[in-house]
Parts: structure tokens; sequence; C-alpha cells
């Protein structure tokens, strides 16, 4: 993953971090690493978690082999050593431990092959949402990723990368080329974010409302029940 189908080297700019954006761009299970701890923390601190990682480990690159053999609780601490590598590392470590251990027994240790043989956006969408801590949109984020950035282009990978997937927009970590495409990106998500929030009260007031309504048609209802039955008597 180090040159692109143009033949050009690779160069990223998501960690904002120069040495660990040189290891996402030539690396592609630190890609996969960085984007499986893109959620709960800042979009940087997941993408530089990798570089971090290999340099606790002794090493300049990963290697999914030796994460998926290594101790459980002594690989937790790589993870929770101070700088902590997320915000959650004992359940992170777990979740890298398991991805490199599908990763070994069903492509060979081979992040890349993931996607290099896949003939269409929809196939590689599959395969991409069966690894480990992929739900559908991380996994859709992370197609848009390869083909925005690492010229992974299989036939209708945009249409398969959803809204992540449309040229120039500026919705996710596939779009974040520097300082600025980042500001721009972090915007969209707060905004979205304020948006689900004010979708989610207006829903909890009308909810309210027909719950206060429907509160009041019965006790007027059982008023006018007890009007009649005192006319009966």
């Amino acid at each position: 993953m180090t040159r692109s189908d143009s033949g050009k080297d690779i160069t990223v700019r998501i960690a904002q971090q120069p040495e660990a954006d040189e290891l996402l761009g030539r690396s592609p299970l630190a890609a996969l690493v960085g984007m499986l701890l893109d959620q709960q923390v800042p979009m940087e601190w997941a993408f530089t978690g990798p570089f971090t990682l290999a340099e606790r480990m002794g090493g300049d690159d990963l290697d999914a082999g030796e994460i998926a053999a290594y101790d459980p609780e002594a690989f937790t601490e790589l993870f929770t050593a101070k700088p902590a590598l997320h915000r959650y590392p004992g359940s992170m470590a777990k979740r890298v431990q398991q991805l490199c251990q599908f990763l070994v027994a069903e492509y060979g240790g081979e992040a890349s092959a993931v996607w290099t043989d896949a003939k269409t956006g929809d196939e590689l969408l599959e395969r991409l949402n069966a690894l480990p801590g992929f739900g559908t949109q991380k996994a859709q984020i992370f197609l848009a990723l390869l083909g925005k950035q690492f010229g992974v282009r299989p036939t209708g990978w945009r249409a398969a990368a959803g809204p992540y997937g449309e040229a120039g927009s500026h919705r996710s970590v596939a779009d974040i080329t520097g300082p600025d495409s980042l500001a721009e990106v972090r915007a969209h998500k707060q905004e979205a974010k304020a948006a689900a929030k004010a979708a989610k009260a207006a829903r909890t007031a009308k909810t309210a409302t027909t719950a206060t309504g429907t509160g009041a048609a019965t006790a007027a209802a059982r008023a006018r029940q007890g009007v009649k039955k005192g006319a009966k008597k």
C-alpha cells in the first residue's frame, strides 16, 4: 500500500504527525488498526495509535501474526501504559488482537489481502464488514478511505461507500488531507451530532405531548363516565 495505482508514493495526513502518517501510508495493517481505534476519541489520536503501538512493540511496523499470538494481558499493558492508546485501552486492545487473529485465520496475516483482489465495491464492503470491530458505517468509511487516498477502487466503490464515497465531501477520516480538511470534517461531525440531538429532543417532546394528550383524554372520558353513572342514580 506504499504506492497508488498511478505508481506514486502515498502520502496521508490523517494523524497530523509525520511519523504516524508515514506508517499509515506504507502499512495496510496500521491503517486498519487506526480505523478500528477511530471511535469515541479524536481522529488524530486514533490514527496515531498504530505508530505508538509499533514503537512499544519494538518495531517500525505492525505484524498481525505477532499481535495475534501476543499474551493478552501483556498486550493490554501496551495500550494502558501512559499515555494510553485510547480512552478505553483495555477493550480496544482486545479488539485489535481479535482483528489480527481474524486476519491470520482468514487472510494469512496480510491486511492488504482484504482488498487487493476484491472485484467490486460491494464485495469489498462485505469483507470489511466481516472484520471484528467493523460495523457497516466503519466499513464504509474505510472503503472510502481506500478509494480516496490509497487508490483502491474496485468497480462501484463510491456507491458501496455510501455518502462517505462522495467526491468533495467532508464527512469522515477518508476526507482528511491536512489541518484544514480535518477542521471541516470535525465541523461536519459536530453539526451532525447537534442535529441528531435536536431530533431526539423533538421525538421526546412529541412523545410527552402525546402522552399528556392521551392522559387528558382518558381523564375526560372517565369524568364523563362518572357523570353518566351519577345521572343513572
